[in-house]
């Protein structure tokens, strides 16, 4: 006769939740996500929670990120610009402040095309389409 239920391993059910749950964060951490903790308005935390029910929520933040801040390591002259900096990241109304305060240093032939892109988004996006430099 076979016994209903979940199978005993001997381990009390608090152990083998716990148990449980670490292993989902090891597989968690293996496949590189991470949890992050954010203290937000109400509001907006309602709105993420809603938004993360949605297709390719992850993507679609990732693309909304990429518009907010900017990766000095993409683009070499503003990591040249950001030399003291220690962040991967910074603001993207910051790294147009960047620019604009060291205009002087910047190298137009060597800027790249992915680069005057950025610059030329910055400057609509924050700089009311000018650059004060």
């Amino acid at each position: 006769m076979t016994t209903r239920g979940r199978p005993s391993s001997g381990a009390a059910r608090r152990e083998q939740l716990r148990r449980a749950k670490r292993a989902q964060r090891a597989r968690q951490r293996a496949a590189g996500f991470v949890d992050v903790q954010l203290t937000i308005p109400r509001g907006t935390a309602t709105k993420l929670a809603a938004a993360r029910t949605a297709t390719n929520f992850a993507t679609r933040l990732d693309a909304v990120l990429d518009r907010i801040v900017v990766r000095l390591a993409d683009y070499p002259q503003l990591a040249d610009l950001a030399w003291n900096r220690t962040d991967e990241f910074i603001p993207a109304d910051e790294a147009l402040q960047l620019y604009e305060r060291n205009w002087r240093f910047i190298e137009p032939a060597r800027l790249n095309e992915r680069e005057r892109n950025l610059i030329e988004r910055l400057r609509a996006e924050f700089g009311n389409g000018d650059l004060n430099a």
